[in-house]
């Protein structure tokens, strides 16, 4: 069975890149979700097929109605999401937030504008 990857990205054009990218890993599929609510609603088994569980997310950092720092916090509140490969991309320019993506629970960070391929050469050790 396939590998599952959610992508979390508000932007359609930045999921669709990544979803491409990562869609080259073998034995793996994605899921693009616009919000944290609805991905993390995915992970919890909430709309998602038979069979089907999260092996890894790559989450943006900011997007409506809450961050990718949220996310992470509600996903690795879960047990079952203590270890889920987890890479946060930002095209927030503060100089301290790779540093607080990994205190946070992240396990990669990648500032806009990033390499798909090198997100996707991450995800694949991270997995």
């Amino acid at each position: 069975m396939p590998k599952l990857v959610l992508i979390v990205e508000d932007s359609e054009d930045c999921g669709e890149t990544l979803q491409i990218a990562l869609e080259s890993i073998p034995n793996l599929k994605t899921r693009v979700f616009g919000n944290p609510n609805a991905a993390v609603a995915a992970a919890l088994n909430v709309g998602l097929s038979d069979g089907d569980s999260v092996a890894g997310v790559v989450t943006d950092l900011h997007m409506p109605g809450s961050d990718g720092f949220d996310l992470i916090r509600r996903l690795r509140a879960d047990m079952r999401f203590a270890r889920l490969p987890i890479v946060m991309i930002s095209g927030d320019s503060d100089p301290k937030l790779p540093e607080r993506a990994l205190a946070e629970g992240a396990d990669a960070f990648f500032a806009k504008p990033y390499s798909p391929a090198a997100v996707r050469r991450k995800l694949e050790q991270l997995l």
